[in-house]
């Protein structure tokens, strides 16, 4: 990370942290639905930890939850320093997709094939949250 993403601290803004992991996100979804696909929702996040000018950003998109035309893929954020190798958890999140077709409309996705009962654990989690995302949604 480079000093025009911080604050007089040396702390890397937070939305500079959730663009890197919005964009990791959206390449995590289009490759499932092989679409262009949009963000449509970010769970609450909360940074654990600082990352600081110099440090290394590391992302990891993962697929959780798969609906008819969205998807929630969980991006969880490590900083590395290059010179310790000491490596820090600074946050996770959830973000949720919603695939497009050529005009511009949701469009289906192919469904998620779970292999593992850690994918299935993550799969039924992912719908769980979705759940809840609609009933607050519904709620207004």
């Amino acid at each position: 990370m480079l000093p025009a993403d911080a604050n007089p601290s040396g702390n890397v803004h937070g939305g500079v942290i959730l663009k890197i992991a919005d964009e990791a996100a959206a390449i995590c979804a289009m490759r499932h639905a092989q679409r262009v696909c949009v963000t449509v929702a970010i769970d609450s996040v909360s940074f654990h930890s600082p990352v600081h000018v110099g440090e290394l950003l590391a992302l990891q998109a993962s697929l959780c939850y798969v609906g008819r035309t969205s998807m929630e893929i969980r991006v969880a954020v490590h900083a590395e320093n290059p010179i310790t190798g000491v490596v820090t958890h600074t946050n996770s999140a959830y973000f949720v997709f919603v695939a497009l077709d050529e005009a511009g409309t949701a469009t289906l996705v192919p469904p998620v094939e779970l292999e593992t009962d850690e994918e299935r654990a993550h799969f039924a989690a992912g719908k769980e949250r979705q759940a809840q995302r609609l009933a607050r949604t519904t709620k207004r």
